[in-house]
């Protein structure tokens, strides 16, 4: 699938990586089980392979190598398989409930789990074909590599299994699947059939060792263009009543405006008032272009413009939609405008924005409720 097809050098790199971070596994816990929290798998994985990682995007890949996407976990597992989490519907929770019988539930679990594959799939401009989970299972003393095939669901074959209070277990031709409603959690059946495993073995005292290192660590150069800053902006208005909605005639529905003719690609991201004020040396002046990467690896200009610098948009202002509407949404031109409920479906309503020091941007999707969180943490400032 992926790993097996990588080079000699790199599979070593990422098995010595692996075994370096696992010898340290007594900094977290004491167990003879090697420790590795999931960002360290991620981290590791970009390194060794030189994947562009995805993990700052609320999507359903972590990482991206030429045309594989991957979905990176770990987790302990000591027989054949393991049930691990794969997605959460906590904003979709009133969807979920409002469907009046078990097969239904399932089925619009199935739908949403499929339809974030698929923006997943506009986002990076990955087909769903090309997408893997390699997970890295831990055992007593070692490490085992597997992976399989990101499906959809096969909704038309959905069977319903054993059920309780909380939890619904189902499957389709190819997985098993269990869904917790007090979570809202979906959870795969992740099979152990290791593609490679190497032993690990954990440093008694790992505090030593890095003693010993410290002098050349600390003679390592920093980061060459790190973050210097991040903001986060809706894809949504909120109406008086307090209902989230996307309008019919201005950000992402902007080509829908009335007065000049407008293209059907062009849109708009909103920036509310207060991030300028909060953040006033975070965006270049107006009408300023600058570089703007995207999940897929390539880069657009784009700029703030309107009154009081209220849009990000791309310039032309064409190929931000293109992007968005048509590979993230999935639209065809003349479509109806977007709704926020097509936004809960992907389960998806804001975007990060990162600076960085030599002033180029990057643009990430984040899941429902972001923005909101965001703006709380401001609240008492503004």
């Amino acid at each position: 699938m992926f790993f097996e097809k990588q080079s000699v050098e790199e599979k070593q790199k990422y098995e010595s990586l692996l075994k370096i971070t696992g010898a340290l596994s007594r900094l977290s816990s004491h167990s003879d089980i090697p420790f590795l929290y999931y960002r360290m798998v991620e981290n590791i994985f970009c390194e060794a392979f030189g994947a562009t990682n995805l993990a700052r995007s609320d999507i359903s890949l972590d990482a991206k190598k030429d045309t594989i996407g991957l979905g990176l976990k770990t987790f302990i597992c000591n027989n054949g398989h393991s049930f691990e989490k794969i997605a959460e519907f906590n904003r979709n929770k009133h969807l979920i409930d409002a469907e009046n019988c078990e097969i239904n539930k399932i089925k619009l679990i199935a739908k949403m789990r499929n339809e974030r594959l698929e923006t997943t799939s506009g986002i990076t401009d990955l087909s769903i074909e090309n997408m893997f989970y390699h997970y890295v299972v831990r055992q007593k003393g070692k490490l085992l590599l597997c992976e399989t095939p990101m499906c959809l669901i096969n909704i038309d074959n959905i069977k319903i299994g054993k059920n309780s209070v909380n939890t619904i277990s189902f499957s389709d031709d190819l997985n098993d699947y269990s869904f917790n409603f007090s979570k809202s959690t979906l959870y795969k059946s992740f099979n152990v059939e290791a593609i490679h495993e190497f032993d690990i073995n954990i440093f008694e005292n790992p505090y030593e060792v890095l003693q010993e290192l410290l002098p050349d660590i600390l003679t390592k150069t920093v980061i060459a263009n790190p973050i210097i800053g991040t903001v986060y902006l809706p894809l949504y208005s909120i109406a008086k009543d307090g209902i989230k909605h996307v309008p019919t005639k201005s950000g992402l529905n902007q080509w829908n405006a009335l007065g000049r003719p407008r293209n059907l690609d062009e849109v708009y991201i909103k920036i509310p008032l207060w991030i300028h004020r909060e953040f006033p040396d975070f965006f270049p002046a107006k009408d300023t272009s600058f570089t703007l990467r995207l999940p897929n690896g390539s880069s657009i200009v784009a700029k703030v413009c309107q009154q009081g610098g209220k849009a990000l948009m791309s310039n032309p202002n064409s190929a931000l939609g293109d992007w968005l509407l048509r590979s993230v949404l999935r639209l065809k031109p003349d479509s109806v405008p977007v709704s926020y409920n097509q936004l809960e479906q992907i389960g998806i309503d804001s975007v990060e924005i990162d600076k960085f020091a030599d002033e180029t941007f990057e643009i990430n999707f984040k899941k429902l409720g972001t923005f909101e969180k965001f703006k709380e943490n401001h609240i008492s400032t503004m």
